[in-house]
């Protein structure tokens, strides 16, 4: 109203200055807009009232002005809407005085109806205190059965998880865990108790990790202790997959060499067949008694940390603790024992445990995945092949028993077929044993060097003889002898060589067979097996059997007669070499006529031999003719001869011919040049006996002696006493004693002196200081027997005669002596 009132006002008193110019209606008009802004309380006051003191100067006092006369025209419409309303309100107070009394009665019912509803409410509101106790009850009952409901499943399943760990079963524990935690805690978070469950369940998979952790290290302990037994278990479940297949192939054998024999070279087939029944039965017997590895190891405490820690996300940590592990066990198994080589038992042990430490990774291989890997297998086995390798060569190289060496052979191929049917390479394990076969073949060389000597000590040297059928059926089963006239004569008979031929041959029989055992089962062919029994064999003959024979002959205690026999013995050791050859191809089925074959090299050892003992027999045939020399007492001033030859030259003369009867067993040339050997070496001794430098005095009757004894001996070489020299080539052994002693007997000087040099001189063999020498023995000799000879003529003649000759002699010894002769 005021508003109205006030603009009512501005509009009068604008007509009533219509005088006013346009400028004036329209400030006013603005006013007016203001004034309706700010009643309106639509607009900010703050943008009106700036653009009232904006427009003009003196803005501010106008809009006042307008602004009060608004004011004063609402509180005159204020004033007459109250003068309006004024009875109205007296009434009303009228009204409400006559109302009070009635009022406060009203007020005292309600008070005294209030107080009687209260005494009367007094036992409901306990009933009904109670039944809200018991809702809430109810509800807290309904809400706490909710909860529960929602913890005992996660209640249960950690006592399942208890119940778990308590059996020891941690793998099942790790995934109630992880149930745990992806299905039941986020249900029951909020509670304390879960998570305490959940700060436990840490701790708990630390102690499965540990658990299962001590338990694979009691597993590792105990396949480390019993891995012998595994590797053993193996090792004979390889050798009975592979009996058939040997069995059928010793099988064979037998058949083709069924009957098959040279001279009585029959294949042992009754022991072959023995021994082969006999491994048959033993490999029924232990059959039954083979166990699987499975059967003999535990793995479950492997596959519970492998599956322990692949669930805990640690796979990696516990590949790295298992393989450096078994690289340590790897270490301490290929460890051998100092004393390893003393017994197989050693070795078995050596190899049960490595085949047992690689049965366990092969069999981890195959049923984890990527706990150990083929390449590392494969690595920790070269490592191992290596040391094995190293081992055995170090340790073989003590084995001075073939036997234990042979069992060396079959363990380590034993050892080899197991690891192979693992899938492990091994061909340097059968490279290796190509390096034990020639140690192989050294200790038999030892072995049958002493069964050699043996053979040779116990020997009587003499041929054997024979008295019925029946031994010379046995002699011929031992060795293969033919000779059409022995087998002609009659009962008793002898044959020419002794009884080490027999037993050397049957030895050498046997060096094969046992060369042959180390040969089997080494994967090579017949023509490998043959070469192998050839060169062994001819390792034999040309080294161990002829270091024997030389040194045999060597020998002090060795007699002609002994060395004769030997001669014998060895002439039907070489001719018997053939038979060797027939025997090897009986056993290898390699003919001899294929290139390659090797031959075995008896004739060259054998005559070697056979020339050692020849020169043997030279040596102490003339060792013999100087001990009968040494004997000799010659009388060198004698002034007549005896009349007959000595008695140490008669003795000499009568043991050669035994001797050279002894020789008519041996070959023509050795009986022959041991004769000649014999003659000179005696002719020669009798020279040198003349010449000795210690005798000073010869007399003619010593010569004339002396000569009776070559006489003997021309005698004796005339007597032919070995057949076969042609004229009297034997003489011709003494023929330089006989032209110097027919110079001294005859004194034909002169003859000597005018025809020497000359090709028909009679006394060609007649050296010049020989002569010399003994004449002036002789000179010596006639000066001190001869004391009074200067009294007679021919004496006189004589000596001086013996001077001229002796100047002569010096004058021809010193001509020849000079640079100008030479």
């Amino acid at each position: 109203m005021c508003c109205v009132g006030g603009v009512g006002s501005c509009s009068d008193t604008g007509k009533s200055g219509a005088c006013g110019t346009m400028l004036e209606e329209e400030t006013d008009q603005t006013y007016e807009n203001v004034l309706a802004e700010i009643q309106s309380f639509e607009l900010p006051v703050e943008a009106t009232l700036r653009s009232v003191y904006d427009d003009q100067p003196n803005a501010h006092k106008k809009f006042m002005e307008k602004l009060d006369a608004c004011i004063r025209n609402h509180d005159k419409e204020i004033e007459k809407m109250c003068n309006f309303h004024h009875q109205g309100f007296v009434d009303a107070i009228t009204e409400l005085l006559k109302v009070r009394t009635d009022a406060e009665k009203l007020k005292v019912q309600v008070t005294d109806t209030n107080r009687r509803f209260q005494d009367a409410g007094k036992e409901m509101i306990v009933h009904t205190e109670d039944i809200i106790r018991c809702r809430i009850q109810q509800r807290n009952i309904t809400t706490v059965v909710e909860k529960l409901q929602l913890c005992l499943p996660v209640l249960e399943m950690y006592s399942k998880l208890k119940e778990q760990m308590s059996a020891k079963r941690y793998y099942s524990a790790l995934k109630t865990m992880e149930q745990l935690e992806n299905v039941y805690f986020p249900w029951v978070s909020q509670y304390r108790f879960c998570q305490l469950m959940i700060e436990n369940l840490p701790k708990l998979r630390e102690d499965i990790k540990e658990i299962s952790m001590s338990d694979l290290k009691d597993f590792l302990e105990s396949i480390r202790k019993h891995s012998d037994k595994i590797g053993e278990t193996a090792m004979k479940q390889a050798q009975h997959q592979k009996t058939f297949s040997v069995s059928l192939q010793k099988q064979n054998k037998m058949k083709f060499g069924k009957n098959m024999y040279i001279n009585h070279d029959r294949i042992p087939e009754e022991r072959n067949e023995t021994v082969l029944k006999h491994s048959l039965e033993e490999e029924d017997e232990n059959e039954e008694e083979v166990l699987t590895v499975q059967d003999l190891v535990d793995f479950s405490p492997v596959y519970r940390c492998l599956h322990i820690y692949s669930v805990l996300g640690d796979e990696e940590t516990f590949e790295n603790y298992y393989r450096k592990q078994r690289k340590k066990q790897a270490r301490l198994v290929l460890q051998p024992q100092s004393n390893m080589h003393e017994t197989v038992d050693g070795y078995r042990r050596y190899f049960t445990q490595i085949v047992g430490f690689f049965v366990v990774e092969d069999h981890i291989l195959h049923v984890t995945q990527g706990l150990v890997t083929r390449a590392y297998t494969d690595e920790l086995w070269n490592m191992a092949l290596s040391k094995i390798i190293a081992v055995l060569r170090a340790h073989s190289s003590y084995c001075t028993d073939p036997d234990l060496v042979l069992e060396l052979k079959n363990l380590i191929v034993i050892f080899a077929d197991t690891l192979q049917g693992y899938g492990f390479p091994v061909n340097r394990l059968f490279d290796l044993l190509f390096e034990i076969r020639d140690q192989y073949n050294e200790t038999l060389l030892k072995k049958w060097a002493g069964v050699f000597r043996d053979i040779f000590e116990e020997d009587n040297y003499s041929p054997i003889p024979i008295v019925n059928e029946e031994e010379y059926k046995i002699v011929i089963s031992k060795f293969p002898f033919q000779d059409p006239d022995l087998e002609k004569q009659s009962f008793p008979k002898k044959f020419p060589m002794s009884q080490s031929v027999p037993h050397i041959y049957i030895q050498v029989k046997e060096f094969i067979y046992a060369s042959l055992k180390f040969s089997e089962s080494l994967h090579r062919s017949s023509t490998e097996i043959d070469d192998m029994l050839r060169k062994s064999t001819n390792l034999l003959l040309t080294r161990t059997l002829s270091s024997c024979l030389l040194n045999l002959i060597r020998k002090p205690h060795i007699g002609l007669t002994e060395l004769v026999q030997i001669i014998i013995n060895t002439t039907h050791l070489e001719q018997a070499c053939k038979y060797l050859e027939d025997f090897i191809t009986n056993i290898t089925n390699i003919s001899q006529e294929t290139v390659h074959t090797t031959r075995l090299y008896g004739l060259s050892t054998f005559k070697d031999a056979r020339h050692a003992a020849e020169g043997e027999i030279y040596t102490k045939l003339n060792q013999k003719i100087d001990e009968f020399v040494q004997l000799a007492d010659y009388d060198w001033t004698m002034s007549e001869p005896d009349g007959r030859a000595s008695g140490y030259l008669m003795d000499l003369i009568n043991f050669l011919r035994s001797i050279f009867q002894v020789f008519t067993h041996l070959p023509g040339k050795v009986a022959q040049t041991a004769c000649m050997s014999a003659c000179q070496h005696l002719s020669t001794s009798l020279m040198q006996m003349l010449l000795d430098s210690e005798l000073k005095q010869i007399s003619m009757g010593a010569v004339q002696q002396f000569n009776l004894d070559v006489i003997q001996c021309e005698l004796f070489a005339s007597s032919e006493p070995v057949p076969g020299f042609q004229g009297d080539t034997l003489q011709l052994a003494f023929i330089d004693l006989r032209q110097l002693l027919d110079l001294f007997m005859v004194w034909d000087w002169s003859t000597y002196l005018a025809d020497y040099g000359q090709p028909a001189s009679k006394y060609l063999r007649v050296n010049p200081n020989t002569a010399l020498t003994l004449l002036e023995k002789m000179k010596d000799t006639s000066k001190k027997n001869n004391i009074f000879a200067q009294f007679r003529k021919n004496d006189r003649d004589k000596q001086k005669l013996i001077e001229t000759v002796v100047k002569q002699l010096r004058s021809l010894v010193n001509e020849r002596s000079s640079p100008r002769s030479l």
